[in-house]
């Protein structure tokens, strides 16, 4: 089930006229802050929360999170009136309730707003959309959570994973009626349970995965500076804003799964290594047995979950870093033009930027890990077999590389490969 949340951060101006405030709204609580600008938090989870009420839906919500809930179709229906442009009106409203009736009437009375004729314009400055996955044990979310960060933070080079261990373990099923939990002898600030959060920033913008809870699994996009989405910020737009990052949030999921399941498909790669005719140009094939090509395919991996797509002097900034520091433009272009015939990598429209193919990005990322986790451990291990006994602990990964190596080097003997 997925749970659609929006919380939008509106600011207001008007430019010609002395007199403006700034608050902070959050459900019922006022902070004063100085003159100028005005900027009002809403709480999008508080509204479905209150419509759900009121649609007689029974849930359990704990902080910002709906961790369970009866009709999750009908709740999902009631979140998605946020994304409609009906929303607009009743969130100027909203704003207009607080900003002229608690805040600006410390500056001029109602008398004198009307003789004035003063008037608030309102634009959306931030924005948060989030998709909540549920759980039926703790230990599932667990596992998905943990294999999906393992198997994509290096591929989509995210530099740190943040880990904050809680004080409990997650349920692994339902707990019968005679059964209590185990009691906390020594209970420190610590969450209730292990929080990992895997984050990737593109600029103003903010994709992040996360667990919350003991069995909540929420994919979040934010957007720092609306300015950011090439859309305008005013409140009409707001409908238009939540679509955006509702799709840039759907990319970023499709990126994922891509990358976390990974397959090559019917052709073969030696198919790559042929030339290829991008409109009236013949360019190369691709060599992955290159260092600088495999450079290219692991920055365009990483580039893949971008929001707006990549440009070339992206490609030309990864590479840099990873490969040549006199990587060049012109070598950027025509690598390009080598995936782009061979269809893993497409210019979006009539612009300079580029996205991946998703097909081609499980392919490339199949290669790298067929490389990266099989080729190699597989055949170093071989070549150079353990002495000593086995570890005790050995996590599953470890065992099926130990059982391939054996296989290996049976394999070498026979055919008569000297490793």
């Amino acid at each position: 089930m997925s749970e659609k949340n929006v919380m939008g951060r509106l600011g207001s101006r008007r430019p010609d006229c002395g007199y403006s405030g700034a608050f902070y709204a959050s459900d019922l609580d006022l902070t004063f802050t100085a003159l100028f600008g005005v900027q009002v938090i809403l709480n999008g989870h508080e509204y479905v929360a209150r419509q759900a009420q009121q649609a007689g839906l029974t849930f359990t919500k704990e902080g910002n999170c709906f961790t369970a809930v009866t009709d999750p179709a009908a709740l999902a229906q009631i979140a998605d009136t946020l994304c409609t442009s009906d929303i607009i009106g009743r969130l100027s409203q909203v704003c207009a309730r607080w900003l002229y009736s608690a805040c600006l009437c410390f500056a001029l009375d109602a008398t004198e707003q009307e003789r004035r004729g003063f008037q608030y314009e309102y634009s959306v400055y931030q924005g948060e959309y989030s998709r909540n996955l549920l759980f039926t044990r703790g230990s599932e979310l667990e596992q998905v959570c943990q294999g999906v960060i393992d198997r994509t933070r290096r591929l989509l080079d995210v530099p740190t994973l943040k880990t904050i261990f809680g004080t409990k373990k997650r349920p692994s099923r339902h707990k019968g009626p005679g059964k209590k939990a185990p009691r906390c002898e020594v209970v420190v600030e610590r969450p209730a349970y292990d929080l990992t959060v895997f984050k990737i920033h593109f600029g103003k913008l903010t994709v992040k995965m996360y667990t919350k809870g003991a069995h909540v699994l929420r994919i979040e996009v934010i957007v720092h500076n609306a300015r950011t989405l090439p859309c305008g910020r005013s409140l009409p737009k707001f409908a238009e804003i939540v679509t955006r990052l509702k799709d840039i949030l759907e990319r970023f999921l499709d990126v994922l799964r891509r990358v976390d399941v990974v397959g090559l498909g019917d052709t073969g790669l030696d198919e790559w290594a042929a030339p290829a005719q991008v409109g009236q140009t013949r360019v190369g094939g691709i060599d992955l047995h290159q260092p600088r090509m495999r450079a290219v395919v692991e920055a365009v991996i990483a580039l893949a979950a971008a929001p707006q797509g990549f440009r070339s002097a992206d490609l030309v900034a990864r590479v840099r870093t990873v490969y040549d520091p006199a990587y060049t433009a012109r070598q950027a272009a025509y690598d390009l033009k080598k995936l782009r015939g061979k269809n893993l990598v497409r210019k979006i429209g009539t612009s300079r930027r580029y996205e991946t193919v998703p097909a081609g990005l499980q392919a490339m990322a199949a290669w790298l890990v067929l490389r990266e986790k099989v080729i190699k451990p597989v055949l170093a291990g071989a070549g150079r077999p353990r002495r000593g006994p086995k570890p005790q602990a050995q996590s599953p990964i470890d065992a099926h590389y130990a059982a391939l190596q054996v296989e290996m080097r049976r394999l070498f003997q026979t055919i008569g490969l000297a490793a």
